[in-house]
């Protein structure tokens, strides 16, 4: 019987564990081509683990063509691999590529954990999309994305933003950076486009690289200040009204009514409302999307699965107003799907069987509950009594904002010193820090175990020397 030794406080998942080592027992040919594997009972109960989880394991083996699968008999070896070649050295970094350093605690923004993505169901659904569309696999998809994947997105904007869209009005693409680029060749590059300071500074980035020039556009405590996209000559403006990043703001809905308006008021004019992780509201009730209160056609709707499942499956996609969507099919049917249709029948059937729904309920309890071990971890530390948490209503990050004891940048070395890795709100501003503005640091708690927290906030306290 197979006896892997499984680590609950490892942060890879046990199905991971599990898998890496049968992998290993096949590769070093101590599992000999043709042997069967106990079955997925017997094996959850002998290692004391879940079934999910051996099923995880076999799942992947399986799609690897480390196991084969006969109906009726188990799982067998499949054949005995080669043994692994040595990894080649690791590529020396670009000129100008930052330094990643590995941190015990990773407090960053720009990833998911991903022991909560569901492996087993996806692998599932990727094997009845290989065997029940293999007639339309290889063949290119509708330019827009294939027409189940638009409508399941339809009828999830429907049921949980309020948005009432026709799957004619939604384009798929690999990732919002790629939207925002298309955009910028719908739009025009004339007149200016407007991003929030501070804000999320690779977009200001991407719409720089693809000629358009941006405006920062301050904000206040209801969000972005409209008045000012009158004095900057803004054309475009985009915005995340839902949980602004990194400041989690919530715009309230007059704010918004007010920011309708001005689009209403100028030929050309256009929202852009990047709704990046709105499915993660853990108090008070939802507050509408900005789409939803448009009635003149003028806010074009962004959203991605990168929070929700996982940023390496880069599928996002964007909602057109009638007209735009329109011209869309006029001036850019040429493009082609910059998703594979692979990906994208798998994701419809995944939100048409209401997987997606539970995977979000389950993802936001275990989220929900990381950031309240967050709060209360500092909260037990004492790190509250030299600063305070903001922005944590909604989205997967919060922002510390500190004394002025240490400037931002000596509070994340010192953190960085301790294992702790931090990102300074200075990070996201376009134009020069308010010399009033408080040191504030961004932490997002997507990658931390909610056990972690209190050890990782400790940290913090004591290399601060709070």
């Amino acid at each position: 019987m197979l006896t892997p030794i499984l680590d609950g406080t490892n942060r890879r998942p046990l199905y991971e564990q599990l898998y890496r080592h049968i992998r290993g027992e096949i590769e070093a040919g101590r599992l000999k081509a043709g042997t069967r594997l106990p079955s997925k009972r017997t094996l959850a109960a002998h290692l004391k683990v879940s079934v999910v989880t051996v099923e995880g394991a076999y799942d992947q083996l399986l799609a690897e063509g480390y196991l084969r699968s006969e109906p009726r008999r188990g799982f067998f070896v499949q054949a005995e691999a080669q043994p692994p070649r040595p990894a080649p050295p690791a590529p020396a970094p670009l000129q100008g590529e930052p330094a990643r350093p590995a941190f015990r605690w990773d407090f960053s923004t720009g990833g998911v954990d991903t022991a909560l993505f569901p492996f087993s169901t996806w692998a599932k659904l990727m094997r009845q999309v290989l065997s029940e569309q293999e007639d339309r696999l290889l063949s290119a998809p509708h330019p827009q994305g294939v027409a189940e994947l638009r409508q399941a997105i339809a009828a999830h904007l429907y049921r949980f933003r309020g948005i009432q869209a026709h799957p004619d009005q939604i384009v798929v693409g690999a990732g919002s950076e790629t939207l925002i680029g298309l955009l910028v060749q719908l739009l025009g590059r004339h007149g200016a486009y407007g991003v929030e300071d501070p804000g999320y500074a690779k977009t200001h980035r991407i719409l720089t690289s693809c000629g358009a020039r941006v405006e920062p556009i301050p904000l206040d405590r209801q969000g972005l200040r409209v008045e000012a996209l009158e004095a900057r000559q803004v054309r475009v403006v985009h915005v995340t009204p839902s949980h602004h990043f990194p400041l989690g703001i919530i715009m309230p809905v007059p704010r918004r009514q007010a920011l309708l308006r001005w689009a209403a008021g100028g030929p050309e004019r256009y929202v852009i409302e990047d709704d990046y992780d709105s499915e993660f509201r853990f108090s008070g009730r939802p507050i509408p999307a900005l789409q939803s209160l448009d009635g003149g056609g003028r806010v074009i709707y962004l959203n991605t699965f990168a929070k929700t499942l996982a940023p390496s499956l880069r599928v996002s996609y964007m909602v057109l107003p009638p007209a735009l969507a329109e011209r869309w099919r006029r001036e850019f049917w040429f493009y082609s799907s910059t998703v594979p249709s692979f990906e994208q029948y798998a994701l419809a059937r995944f939100m048409e069987g209401g997987q997606f729904e539970r995977h979000l309920n389950r993802t936001r309890t275990r989220y929900k509950a990381r950031r309240e071990a967050l709060l209360a971890a500092a909260r037990d530390c004492g790190l509250l009594e030299a600063g305070s948490f903001s922005g944590g209503e909604a989205g997967l990050h919060l922002l510390l904002w500190m004394d002025r004891r240490w400037s931002e940048a000596e509070l994340v070395e010192r953190a960085a010193q301790a294992g702790v890795g931090l990102a300074p709100l200075s990070a996201c501003d376009l134009s020069p820090t308010p010399s009033q503005r408080p040191p504030a640091l961004i932490l997002g708690y997507t990658r931390i175990d909610a056990r972690e927290m209190a050890p990782a906030l400790a940290r913090l306290k004591r290399a601060w020397g709070f």
